[in-house]
């Protein structure tokens, strides 16, 4: 018998297969048996089987939400931009609408359900790949630039960089013996970030974004089936921000490597809608604006059971010295030229 006190339990531990089973059938739908956990951190994701179809979909996938992450009116929103990218036929993977509803509730929860959409990770070394993602980027911010959230927030220095820092000093997940030196180098690289009106609040050119555009978050199927190519899964960090970062992730190796691959996906980008070069100048901001956040979100979530097992590395000696030697780097390319294409 357990002596542990259920107040000191993780939320998500109540979320038993079970209880997947009974929000489904909250619904109206009954699963075939068939449920499987699928890779998620920030919330919980399953793969359930049904009995009998859903709009043509034997297999659906549920995502519960982190409790305590989203207000319920900032999830609606991301679903409504989904819709939104639906109707303009961008191939993005949204919510269903069950009884009217793309948001639903049970055992304190909330959830949705989506229809499962197989594929691989797109070739990002195949230019005509990239071009094509390009193309359906563009599309996304056509749609983006549409209107603007009015409750999820935007992505910026405030959010990702100054309350990530403040977050990390105050909590303590810092190394001691290694906080000066992560206190001084992080201070130096958002000192840099702030040089950007994009990034501190002060512009006026910010978009709906996907907001977590790197390449898991794009699923490929073959060219020669139908609705074959890129489609775009998890929303769930879309915010507002410059149009650069649903493309900066998406891009890798040397320098010229990188040239290269921007330049075949702003090719397809450009075929729909204009991109602004002056943005080029924001990737080295925004990757050292991800970085910081990266190593809060690990120390904000340490009290789920989850990140202990997966990310053992965290909190070391040397993981801290490690952020210390990547903030270097990140202040030496935030003064080198920005990527050309």
């Amino acid at each position: 018998m357990s002596c542990e006190d259920p107040a000191d339990l993780h939320p998500y531990s109540r979320l038993t297969p079970d209880l997947v089973q009974d929000a489904l059938e909250s619904l109206g739908l009954w699963g075939d048996g068939r449920l499987s956990s699928l890779n998620s951190f920030e919330n919980r994701v399953y793969q359930a089987g049904l009995e009998e179809p859903l709009e043509g979909h034997t297999q659906l996938v549920l995502k519960f939400y982190r409790p305590g992450r989203w207000r319920a009116e900032q999830i609606l929103e991301e679903h409504a931009f989904s819709a939104e990218l639906q109707a303009a036929e961008v191939p993005v993977v949204a919510p269903l609408a069950i009884g009217g509803q793309t948001l639903h509730v049970h055992a304190g929860f909330h959830f949705s359900v989506s229809p499962r959409r197989g594929g691989r990770r797109p070739e990002l070394d195949d230019f005509e790949v990239l071009e094509w993602i390009g193309r359906f980027l563009a599309r996304i911010h056509g749609v983006g630039e549409v209107r603007a959230f009015s409750s999820r927030p935007a992505l910026d220095l405030a959010s990702f960089g100054l309350a990530a820092r403040d977050e990390l000093l105050e909590g303590g997940a810092m190394a001691p013996e290694v906080e000066s030196a992560w206190r001084k180098a992080c201070d130096e690289a958002l000192a840099l970030v702030a040089r950007h009106p994009a990034l501190n609040g002060s512009a006026a050119s910010a978009l709906r974004l996907h907001g977590d555009c790197h390449p898991g978050n794009i699923l490929w199927t073959p060219v020669d089936l139908p609705g074959g190519g890129p489609h775009f899964v998890d929303l769930d960090d879309a915010r507002s921000g410059p149009a650069i970062q649903d493309l900066w992730m998406l891009l890798s190796g040397e320098r010229a490597q990188q040239n290269a691959q921007l330049s075949a996906l702003l090719d397809g980008y450009e075929q729909f809608r204009p991109f602004d070069r002056r943005e080029l100048v924001l990737i080295e901001p925004l990757r050292t604006l991800r970085l910081i956040h990266y190593s809060a979100w690990l120390a904000r979530r340490w009290d789920d059971p989850a990140f202990p097992v997966s990310f053992p590395w965290f909190g070391t000696r040397d993981y801290w010295q490690g952020q210390v030697d990547m903030l270097h780097e990140q202040v030496e390319a935030m003064q080198t030229p920005a990527l050309v294409a």
